[in-house]
């Protein structure tokens, strides 16, 4: 999911570059979406596994 979000903010950069500047705007707002959403899951994942810990060996 990342990585989409790096792709939509390259094409935004490069649309501001040549003048596209509604495509730019769009594809920043998808580049910002995608990116909170990571993080969002990111922490999310990181808790999860914080909290189920290991089962300790006998």
């Amino acid at each position: 999911m990342l990585s989409w979000a790096i792709i939509f903010f390259v094409v935004a950069i490069v649309a501001a570059l040549l003048g596209f500047g509604g495509i730019a705007g769009a594809a920043s707002g998808i580049a910002q979406i995608l990116f909170f959403v990571f993080i969002v899951l990111f922490v999310i994942s990181l808790i999860a596994n914080a909290l189920k810990g290991k089962a300790p060996k006998p």
